[in-house]
């Protein structure tokens, strides 16, 4: 089980990296940005509440990828654009989420961050999730990196969404912090960079 002196440690390595690599990559966040704001033709940063350490929420930060408009019938339609589907499928929409990290609601390496409904409803021991911050990776998040188009092919995405992915996201989450360690944290950002 992961320490209180390890979640220190892991707090020091995701400020010292973040500052390492903001100064690089805050301009190109700034492009997409700007880029995504004329593709959407609305701000092209995102904000979502979702469930942090300790089931408290926080806001996650994201490029912008969906266009809204009026569907013929009369309802608000939202879809990917061609730029916003390239930045999901690249993973460049999740920049903005070093600003996540830099203020510590999020770390590098932990289970995503979920939407209301999931993390905040575990009970027993799958609440041992919630003892370290989401992260932009991790082990369930690389396993299930296709997650969208393995749903696409369902009858019903979302009953197999609860009862299977999200079952195993658990029993992976759970495995990650009981078995912690900061050289699992390095290997799993380098696995990140170099699976894509």
């Amino acid at each position: 089980m992961i320490t209180k002196t390890q979640l220190r440690q892991k707090r020091i390595f995701d400020l010292v990296l973040v500052l390492l690599l903001l100064p690089f990559l805050l301009v190109p966040i700034i492009i997409l940005v700007l880029i995504s704001t004329i593709d959407t033709g609305m701000y092209g940063i995102f904000s979502q509440l979702r469930v942090g350490q300790h089931g408290k929420l926080f806001k996650i930060y994201k490029i912008r990828t969906l266009k809204e408009g009026i569907h013929q019938l009369g309802h608000l339609e939202k879809s990917a654009t061609t730029f916003g589907k390239y930045l999901r499928k690249t993973k460049l929409d999740e920049l903005p989420q070093l600003f996540n990290v830099l203020i510590g609601d999020m770390s590098f390496v932990g289970p995503r961050p979920d939407l209301q409904g999931f993390a905040d409803k575990l009970e027993g021991e799958d609440r041992t999730v919630l003892i370290v911050k989401p992260g932009i990776t991790g082990e369930a998040t690389l396993k299930y990196k296709d997650e969208e188009r393995v749903l696409e092919r369902q009858k019903d995405p979302e009953h197999y969404n609860r009862t299977i992915i999200w079952v195993d996201k658990v029993k992976i989450n759970k495995n990650y912090v009981m078995n912690y360690s900061f050289y699992l944290d390095l290997k799993l950002i380098l696995k990140s960079i170099f699976n894509r």
